[in-house]
């Protein structure tokens, strides 16, 4: 017998671990990019805004509503997130967010400003999330559940 390789347990424990760190980050990059269209979708986007045929702009505050309801599902998925053994993917948000920002706004935007706004999207989205990821790893007990694969945990149970 030889052992050069890694026992079984060994390389479920790893693949295990990889699949489940991919789980979480695909969760919240969709997670983010469907709250952001899917928030485009549901809402009348159109109300608020008054159109003006001479020029064929729109000009108007936006509805409050749509931002409501987009920050109260990001709120969720960042308090998820960061609550769980793969917090870290939490900070897959802020470009996410922005990304998905920027291809609504760019096809849109005739003055190229957009580039601005995408400027502001990633500093307060980066700021929002990391003011999350603080208070949720926080006020999680740090008996409630394992350590963190990121933090050097060890094994859930004796069992693995």
């Amino acid at each position: 017998m030889s052992s050069s390789q890694p026992p079984r347990a060994h390389r479920i424990g790893w693949a295990s671990r990889f699949l489940r760190i991919a789980g979480w980050a695909a969760f919240v990059v969709a997670g983010t990019a469907g709250t952001w269209f899917g928030t485009l979708a549901l809402l009348p986007w159109g109300l608020g805004y008054s159109y003006d045929p001479a020029t064929g702009v729109q000009h108007g505050p936006p509805v409050p509503w749509q931002f409501l309801v987009c920050g109260v599902l990001l709120l969720g998925i960042a308090v998820v997130t960061s609550w769980n053994r793969c917090w870290p993917t939490v900070l897959l948000l802020p470009p996410s967010l922005t990304l998905a920002w920027s291809v609504t706004a760019s096809s849109e935007d005739i003055t190229g400003l957009w580039l601005v706004g995408a400027g502001f999207m990633a500093v307060g989205s980066t700021l929002g999330t990391l003011v999350v990821l603080g208070i949720t790893r926080f006020a999680r007990p740090e008996h409630a559940l394992p350590k963190s694969p990121f933090d050097g945990g060890t094994r859930v149970s004796q069992s693995d």
